[in-house]
């Protein structure tokens, strides 16, 4: 369906105040960032239905069980990320492709993960024409081993745990970003690879959509 001038009017609009009033005045403030929210059209990686309320500061539901993120947690995860513009990037709950497409204006490379097949074609679309960005298909759970290192990891969603994995996947002194399910409450975290290990650390509770397949192991119970 093609946008009148006046829906593309309003959608700019709508944009705009997002990022005045969701995203600066809760520290999303690198002006990379900033302008790429600015810029970035999300009705665009949405359903049709979901469109007119693209730029409500709420997750949204894409079906079988997932949520595209809050601008403002996908935000707060790109700035504390801090790419460069020659990072490579593995994007981790693709969704729709907004994220990967907000990643394509900051960084060099982008890998971005989906494992619903419905997902993963409705990104294909919406990214097309993007020359920086894969789209593969797998367990978000699983990373992609075939293009690591990273120098960053996006993880667009809150996870109960972070497999081992993801951190052989960074390189050293690379950064991983990503929600934290801690009890029923989610943060989002900051974790850099170092010599000496791994660490992650919370910068803000923040609402954040959970991801799928990451969940803690569960004791027996009698």
């Amino acid at each position: 369906m093609i946008e009148t001038a006046p829906q593309t009017l309003s959608f700019a609009t709508a944009r705009q105040a997002m990022v005045d009033s969701q995203l600066r005045t809760n520290s999303v403030n690198d002006p990379r960032v900033v302008d790429a929210m600015a810029s970035v059209p999300r009705e665009q990686f949405l359903p049709a239905h979901l469109r007119n309320v693209a730029y409500r500061d709420r997750p949204l539901p894409l079906g079988a069980g997932r949520m595209h993120n809050d601008p403002l947690a996908t935000g707060r995860l790109l700035v504390a990320a801090e790419i460069a513009p020659a990072d490579r990037v593995l994007l981790i709950g693709a969704a729709g492709g907004y994220a990967a497409a907000l990643l394509a204006r900051l960084a060099a490379h982008v890998v971005a993960v989906e494992e619903s097949a419905d997902l993963a074609a409705t990104a294909r679309a919406a990214l097309a024409g993007i020359g920086n960005v894969e789209l593969v298909e797998g367990p978000l759970n699983q990373g992609w081993a075939a293009g690591a290192p990273y120098d960053v990891i996006v993880i667009d969603g809150a996870v109960e745990r972070l497999p081992d994995g993801f951190v052989e996947q960074c390189r050293p002194d690379g950064r991983i970003v990503t929600g934290i399910v801690d009890r029923g409450v989610t943060r989002l975290a900051r974790g850099q690879r170092s010599q000496g290990g791994f660490g992650m650390v919370d910068f803000a509770d923040v609402e954040c959509v959970v991801l799928p397949g990451f969940e803690r192991p569960r004791g027996f119970t009698f």
